[in-house]
């Protein structure tokens, strides 16, 4: 049975007045109180969003979508189709762009609960935010693990690594670097550089990992990628997504070194921006329209039945490969 708001309370010790201001962080509230009621709440495994719809009477039509930014070409792209899909359906959303900043996600999520938005759509690349688990909101996450309720949609991260490589390979290059982060935290996106590395070692060749952070910016990047190319003998490069690439070819181009035929280059995302005004560009492309879809989808289903237990975890999406001018003239 369901826990309600007077159950935590109880529990707690508290009002359920004080239990309502705990949820939505409003008025003052010692610590010593608001840890009473989070306890309260994991021990009861307390729903709070569930609650806020029954004692309104209704959806309030809200969905919250957290990302990175939406400077970055594919982000924006995503975050359009998802707002476009959901407005189809009847919802508005709010856009909080939590950047790489813990505490700023944090806040966002106790805004949107505050809000008593909906659900949430979370593609933001922070760890370590327990909150996503303690509010128990319908939630639906974009490559990245949040918890073992909440699923995760993301592409083939690891067969595009395993293509982009083949590819490289199979154009004639011997040193392949891959260029991106080499921090493993457990995300889909890591999967890319696993597809690298099993590709390389399938093919008998030397492993070359360059760290390119993904929260760096451009000037730094092309700084360790001029290093790169200045200091090693690299004839292919794998990256880890298409701004990255973009920098690439722009510092092999400032070193005067000749693209392809002394150094071949992929990228990864594909987006409708990179098609349209850099087609020269060999990229995996991500079906950034499937994946809106399948994210709308899940989290309107997580919405409609918050009891139902979660069958499936992980979602995977095919993704298909680009061959253009980074890698052959023909």
């Amino acid at each position: 049975m369901r826990a309600k708001l007077s159950d935590v309370a109880k529990k707690a010790g508290v009002s359920p007045t004080t239990v309502s201001r705990v949820i939505n962080n409003y008025g003052y509230i010692s610590d010593k109180t608001r840890n009473k009621v989070h306890e309260a709440m994991k021990e009861l495994n307390y729903q709070p969003n569930s609650l806020a719809r029954s004692l309104h009477g209704k959806k309030t039509n809200l969905v919250g979508l957290i990302f990175p930014g939406v400077s970055n070409p594919f982000f924006g792209e995503l975050v359009e189709e998802i707002e476009n899909k959901l407005f189809e359906d009847g919802y508005k959303v709010i856009l909080c762009n939590a950047a790489y900043n813990k505490e700023k996600e944090r806040s966002y999520l106790r805004m949107l609960l505050a809000n008593q938005v909906d659900g949430i759509i979370a593609g933001a690349h922070n760890l370590g935010i327990d909150e996503y688990q303690e509010f128990g909101l319908p939630i639906v996450s974009f490559d990245r693990s949040l918890s073992e309720n909440v699923p995760i949609v993301s592409s083939d991260n690891y067969k595009g690594g395993i293509i982009a490589t083949q590819e490289l390979f199979d154009a004639g290059c011997r040193h392949i670097y891959f260029v991106g982060n080499p921090v493993q935290k457990g995300n889909p996106t890591d999967h890319r550089l696993s597809g690298y590395r099993d590709t390389i070692k399938k093919l008998g060749l030397t492993l070359h990992i360059h760290p390119v952070s993904f929260s760096e910016t451009p000037m730094l990047k092309i700084m360790a990628i001029k290093q790169l190319l200045s200091e090693h003998k690299a004839d292919g490069i794998v990256c880890t997504d298409d701004l990255t690439a973009l920098l690439v070819i722009q510092a092999a181009q400032e070193l005067g070194i000749n693209i392809p035929e002394q150094l071949k280059i992929t990228g990864f995302d594909g987006t409708k921006f990179i098609q349209q005004y850099h087609p020269e560009l060999s990229t995996v492309v991500q079906p950034t329209k499937d994946i809106a879809a399948l994210l709308v989808k899940l989290l309107e289903r997580r919405i409609a039945h918050p009891d139902e237990d979660l069958k499936q975890k992980s979602y995977i999406l095919p993704i298909r490969f680009i061959k253009s001018k980074t890698i052959s003239d023909n």
